[in-house]
């Protein structure tokens, strides 16, 4: 049997992985709003050095042709550091999934997919990482930005559905008889729902990453003139999942204890797409104001990640509740 202080410790820091992998969503968020993804024009190094100068005068005179091929190189100590952060802050996060690993080798007799799943997520980090140093070399090339926040997403799931196996012996009890028996595949469809309107949004993302470099990353309320009919297919797409999670929501709250945590994650995903669509809207109307963006790319990836718990939890759920039935 797995020491229960030992497999605690183990859900700690994989639920603190989780928060870290968001946080870094959130970080790469803020650098692409920014405009600073090529604030670091070179990678692992930055401008030819581990810690990044604060003065272009600390730079090589002939800087902009040892750097060609690369984009703009102009030297911006913003842009810089912006970007240096957030190599510093996916390093810490690297070390942390390899953390969780490492201590989840007190499932490898007991619980083989914990073990072997969260070294897939450690290997996959690896290559997110070299995915990353790719997106910088391409010059921020479309689509390896979407692969790269496709491969964000994987990692998080396999994450989130470790932690939940691994939750799986002390599960509470919670009365699923009043969810309808569709209700599993509405949330299979709304997760699909979310992942397609997420590529969507990468894509819009991608498009406005474009403008904006045309625009010299001022005159942001103009930006709009110019956007690409995906935009519009994306913003009316949101009110189809609106409606999907809010049935989903309604039927948890009509038919589940509110004490427990299946409640509490259909409250926060309820909230979570509103708090989407809401960031969205301000980014229509508001001229794409820079604040907006990470936000409504971090809830975005909160929503899938708030989903598939949903679907893992419910899953190990109803299987305890088929084994007590016995």
């Amino acid at each position: 049997m797995i020491d229960p202080k030992t497999a605690h410790s183990f859900r700690r820091l994989a639920m603190l992985t989780v928060i870290a992998v968001y946080f870094l969503i959130l970080v790469g968020g803020i650098v692409r709003a920014s405009g600073a993804g090529m604030g670091c024009p070179d990678w692992p190094t930055c401008f030819g050095r581990w810690i990044p100068p604060t003065e272009e005068w600390q730079l090589p005179m002939d800087y902009h042709q040892r750097y060609i091929g690369y984009g703009n190189t102009q030297f911006n100590v913003v842009k810089t550091w912006t970007e240096y952060l957030n190599r510093l802050t996916g390093v810490t996060i690297g070390f942390l999934i390899f953390l969780t690993a490492w201590k989840s080798r007190i499932y490898r007799k007991h619980d083989k997919p914990i073990f072997y799943l969260s070294w897939a997520v450690f290997f996959l980090v690896g290559f997110q990482g070299w995915l990353g140093s790719t997106v910088v070399a391409s010059n921020l090339k479309p689509g390896i930005i979407t692969l790269h926040m496709l491969l964000a997403l994987l990692i998080v799931a396999l994450l989130i559905y470790v932690l939940v196996r691994s939750q799986k012996d002390v599960l509470p009890h919670v009365d699923l008889s009043a969810l309808p028996n569709k209700f599993r595949q509405v949330l299979l469809a709304a997760m699909a729902m979310t992942l397609v309107q997420v590529i969507m949004g990468t894509q819009v993302r991608e498009a406005v990453d474009m403008i904006a470099n045309n625009h010299n990353y001022i005159d942001r309320k103009y930006w709009r003139d110019d956007f690409p009919i995906i935009f519009y297919v994306h913003r009316s797409f949101s009110s189809i999942i609106l409606f999907t999670n809010a049935w989903l929501f309604w039927k948890i709250v009509k038919g589940i204890d509110r004490s427990s945590l299946l409640f509490k994650l259909g409250c926060l995903l309820i909230g979570l797409v509103v708090t989407g669509i809401i960031a969205g809207i301000i980014m229509d109307r508001l001229g794409m104001p820079a604040v907006a963006q990470p936000i409504h790319l971090l809830v975005a990836n909160l929503i899938f990640g708030t989903q598939f718990y949903l679907f893992i939890y419910l899953a190990y759920l109803r299987r305890l509740d088929e084994i007590r039935s016995y």
